[in-house]
């Protein structure tokens, strides 16, 4: 049964996915504004209403986020609803923290999108009561080491929608993409900037992960005896590892630049998604906690 506080989170919950729904619709008619009207780059009401619609789904996801970890009394990140819960709450607030340094308003559709998608399947279906941790997550290793993977989730998240948008970008440039649907991206920046912003996003995403791996390893000696013995989560963890290092390798190699290292960097963050889903739900392993 829920106490009260789970019971907010809840509502709060499905409060924010209905400011992103509508925040995303605003995204979406701004982009098909500009594919009617020569790709115009100055900020559109449509573009201004999303954003501020963002912002306030953010503020009443982050009060669900902190409900729920007042009703468990510790961290809310324990489960696979959790950690969704949370892990979109930070990719949102990666986005909007960006745009104080770069205008990325114009992935807002995806991110926002991608917010209220993956946010409405965890709560449909992932969902849980407050329940106590088990012993091994009674450890403050999984405080440092969850958020870091949460932030590092977060941040491939961004550069998977820089990357979405640097393929179409570069496909525009290259002669494809010319009818007047695809107008829109004329208001992007080139494909050669949006590869660089990713790169750099990435490359922070990489570094929140690397100390994921690190924590991790050290959470498992405190907790099994020792720092890696080939588990489930720890491979697939060492796999999005080896991922993104080759992207920065491939990034920093001439050749592959441009679409070879941006397909690159979505197989990654797919990497991070089936490490998420089908670890979580399907195989076994010392700290596949799914809580399902």
């Amino acid at each position: 049964m829920m106490n009260n506080l789970e019971s907010i989170s809840l509502i709060a919950t499905y409060s924010a996915m209905a400011v992103y729904t509508l925040s995303f619709i605003l995204f979406t008619i701004d982009l098909a504004g500009r594919a009617s009207s020569t790709g115009q780059s100055a900020p559109t009401r449509w573009l201004r209403s999303a954003m501020a619609l963002l912002i306030i789904g953010w503020a009443i996801h982050l009060a669900a986020d902190v409900t729920r970890a007042l009703s468990a009394h510790r961290v809310p990140w324990a489960n696979m609803y959790e950690f969704g819960l949370t892990a979109t709450l930070v990719m949102v607030g990666v986005f909007l923290a960006l745009n104080l340094w770069r205008d990325v308003r114009f992935v807002g559709a995806f991110v926002s999108g991608f917010a209220l998608l993956a946010l409405g399947i965890v709560t449909v279906n992932f969902y849980v009561s407050v329940t106590p941790l088990p012993p091994a997550l009674q450890d403050y290793w999984l405080v440092i080491h969850v958020c870091v993977a949460v932030l590092g989730t977060g941040f491939f998240a961004t550069g998977a929608a820089l990357s979405s948008a640097q393929l179409l970008q570069e496909s525009r440039e290259a002669g494809g993409l010319q009818t007047r649907s695809w107008q829109f991206l004329s208001a992007f920046p080139s494909a050669i900037s949006l590869e660089a912003l990713a790169y750099r996003i990435l490359v922070i995403g990489f570094v929140f992960w690397t100390f994921t791996v690190i924590a991790g390893a050290i959470w498992a000696e405190r907790a099994w005896g020792r720092y890696w013995g080939w588990d489930t989560k720890e491979v697939w963890a060492f796999i999005i590892w080896t991922l993104f290092a080759g992207y920065i390798h491939a990034r920093a190699t001439r050749g592959w630049r441009g679409r070879p290292a941006a397909i690159l960097s979505l197989i990654g963050f797919g990497a991070v998604v089936f490490n998420y889903s089908i670890v979580n739900l399907f195989f076994k392993g010392l700290h596949v906690y799914s809580g399902l």
